[in-house]
Formats: structure tokens, C-alpha cells, sequence
């Protein structure tokens, strides 16, 4: 199909060639419940989804729940994730965080966006990572690769990742948001990376405003 097709009608398909693609889209951070994902995705910031997989059964080995972790010292979390980037802030707040959800929270992530946004180490990414894995909400998480792909795609052209989120929101139907937000995550891990995209095996690039500019830049190179 040409890529001169109607924006609406080119959405419609690359979602639906997403979704035969990658036909159970959920997030490849490991965990069993609202906690451990919250866990997870705080120490997913500037650390590959892998590394982190391999540092949260440690973490949880020590501190099953935010009970225990609310009782740890930096030092001890620290030694915990010190493969992990950033990790002093991140063990920082991953006590802190602990310690809000027992002292206001009953020991419960909260289900609430703007309550999960308050706890120290949380955006609104995690946030919308959070309840779209773990409670149902329609939402849509915007990491780099969603921010790169919706650029690429012509999806939005916000500057920030929050405008980058409601421009998505806006063309995207809404019972398609957190599946589309794994779809766009996967896309850019397999095929759509950010230094070298391998658009002549990428099954998109008929619809692709993106190719054409590559192949501009290829042949005038």
C-alpha cells in the first residue's frame, strides 16, 4: 500500500500489521503484581529491560513487599542493584516509595495515576506502565522507543514526552492504547532502532513517511 493513503486509513493498517506481528503484546519486565512492576519499571530507567530482570529477583528475594523494603537502609538496596544505572537514586526512592505505600497506601500500589505519580521515583510513564499492565486502564507509556517510532510515523510532532502521549492518544483508539504501546516498543527493540532501523525488512515501510526520507539521504549520500 502507498503511503499517500489517509493518515486515518494508514494508522488503521500499521496497527493492525503490529498486531499480527506481535500478537500478545505485554511488558517483557518480569514480576508478579502491581508492586513488583513498580519495582521493575523504577529501575528501568537508563537500564535495558534484561539487566533489570536479572537484578528484581534479588531485590525481592530480600524484600518481598514494601513492608520490608520501607525498613531498608540505601546501602543495602544499593549492593542489591549496583548493576543497574543511577542506582543510588533509584534505591533512594525505591525506599521511599515503600515507605509512602505502607504509611498511606495500607502496603497496595495505588490504582490512581495522580496518586502513583506522587511517590518519589514515579512519572508519569511508570505510571501509565503500572496501570496498564496491572489494572486495566487504557493508557499509553511513552519511552524512548514510543517517542521515536510516534516521531518517525508522523504520529505526532510534540516536543516532549507528554504531548508525544496525547497526540498518540488522539489517533489512536482508545481500547488499542496499551497494546499499541508494547507494539511500538517491540517495533523499535526488533527492527526500528534508533541508530540503524533495517527499513528494508521493516513490514511497514510501504506506509513509512520515514523510508523515503532514508532513501533520500541514502541516494544524495
Amino acid at each position: 500500500m502507498s503511503n499517500q493513503s489517509s493518515p486515518k486509513l494508514q494508522i488503521e493498517t500499521i496497527l493492525r500489521i503490529f498486531s499480527e506481528l506481535y500478537p500478545n503484546p505485554t511488558t517483557e519486565l518480569i514480576h508478579d503484581g502491581p508492586w513488583q512492576l513498580l519495582v521493575a519499571t523504577i529501575l528501568s530507567a537508563q537500564c535495558t529491560d534484561k539487566r533489570v530482570n536479572m537484578i528484581t529477583p534479588r531485590i525481592f528475594a530480600r524484600f518481598p513487599a514494601p513492608e520490608d523494603l520501607a525498613k531498608a537502609s540505601p546501602t543495602e538496596v544499593e549492593m542489591l542493584i549496583k548493576d543497574c544505572g543511577l542506582f543510588h537514586n533509584k534505591a533512594r526512592n525505591l525506599i521511599a516509595t515503600a515507605k509512602r505505600i505502607v504509611e498511606d497506601y495500607s502496603g497496595q500500589v495505588p490504582s490512581d495515576r495522580e496518586a502513583l505519580m506522587t511517590l518519589p521515583g514515579v512519572g508519569r510513564k511508570t505510571a501509565n506502565v503500572v496501570l496498564a499492565n496491572c489494572f486495566g486502564v487504557d493508557a499509553i507509556a511513552v519511552d524512548t522507543h514510543v517517542f521515536r517510532l510516534a516521531h518517525r510515523l508522523g504520529w505526532s510532532q510534540a516536543k516532549d514526552v507528554q504531548g508525544t502521549e496525547e497526540d498518540l492518544m488522539r489517533v489512536i483508539p482508545q481500547k488499542l492504547w496499551a497494546k499499541a504501546h508494547h507494539w511500538l516498543i517491540f517495533h523499535g527493540r526488533r527492527i526500528c532502532s534508533a541508530k540503524h532501523p533495517d527499513c528494508e525488512k521493516c513490514p511497514i515501510q510501504g506506509l513509512c513517511p520515514q523510508i523515503g526520507v532514508s532513501r533520500v539521504k541514502k541516494e544524495s549520500s
